[in-house]
């Protein structure tokens, strides 16, 4: 039985505010039939990929801010994509905004992501652990970051799923600098991690790193690949997006860290790679061997303190 799975990354350029679900909608669509035609049987889109980046702007309403969420998944909108990829038979990881309510009637909002199998069918959900940025509005900034204000940390775990073929795990976009994210779902068999990103070419409160954002991108995912043995497929938004410049540079990497395929504009664009699944083993079964060569007990600081000691 084969272990290829021919997945594709599906880069998307700018998204307007005034863009509808629908028109984005399409263009997804657009990128599932061509990834389709070229036998992929997998479609990772970005983080958000339904509106454009809002946590950009501060929104005191909170009645505006929810206008940018998905109430329900599939919802009138997005079915279609559900539909399609069933007729197609190709899985697809995407990234949205999550409103949900309690069974008390608690409103929640996550900053998520689902991975639906080749039927339509929603098979797993993450929701974002590591929001980056900051809670209330910081007027010395040229544009805000407010996922702290706008989603809770995600409450399900960094979860697997067996299903298209492999062991699947999603992330997204900060979760990727975090090097414990890899190791949980590695931990967990994890042969290929689905993440999307947002990034902006300027970091306001450190910009003498902004000529090191592609380098930062590539790098942490890169080493976490090749540390934890396992296939990465980053989904990004990328251009000039509201007057945001995004970074773009969306990749397939192999468990040897080697960057197999890499966006090359800021549109949307589709890059395809025959991912093996069993190349994971080139790495857990010798130098990542992670029964022969991990000390676990001595990793006891990383659970039991958030700081610097």
């Amino acid at each position: 039985m084969s272990r290829v799975v021919t997945a594709a990354v599906a880069q998307l350029g700018p998204i307007a505010r005034s863009e509808s679900r629908a028109e984005v909608v399409e263009r997804l669509l657009v990128m599932m039939r061509d990834a389709s035609r070229a036998g992929c049987t997998l479609i990772v889109y970005p983080e958000l990929a339904l509106t454009t980046f809002f946590p950009r702007w501060y929104m005191p309403d909170q009645s505006e801010v929810d206008q940018f969420f998905e109430t329900e998944m599939p919802g009138p909108d997005t079915r279609l994509l559900f539909e399609e990829a069933a007729r197609l038979k190709i899985g697809f990881y995407l990234g949205y905004a999550e409103l949900c309510k309690t069974e008390q009637g608690e409103i929640r909002h996550f900053n998520t992501s689902i991975l639906v199998d080749d039927t339509g069918n929603i098979v797993g959900k993450y929701r974002k652990i590591h929001l980056p940025g900051h809670p209330e509005h910081e007027p010395w900034r040229p544009f805000q970051h407010l996922e702290k204000r706008y989603f809770e940390r995600g409450d399900l775990g960094f979860g697997c799923w067996d299903t298209l073929g492999g062991r699947m795990g999603m992330a997204l976009c900060n979760d990727r600098r975090w090097p414990e994210t890899y190791r949980v779902l590695a931990l967990q068999g994890a042969e290929m991690i689905m993440l999307g990103y947002n990034t902006p070419m300027h970091y306001p409160p450190v910009p003498e790193h902004d000529h090191l954002q592609g380098f930062h991108n590539h790098l942490c995912m890169q080493a976490s690949a090749y540390q934890n043995g396992c296939w990465v497929l980053a989904a990004a938004k990328a251009g000039k997006e509201e007057g945001c410049d995004l970074l773009g540079q969306s990749c397939i990497i192999a468990p040897t860290g080697e960057i197999v395929a890499q966006a090359s504009t800021l549109e949307d664009e589709l890059i395809i790679a025959r991912c093996d699944l069993d190349r994971v083993k080139e790495i857990r079964e010798n130098i990542f061997n992670f029964s022969l060569h991990r000390a676990p007990e001595e990793y006891r600081i990383i659970c039991e303190t958030p700081k610097v000691v």
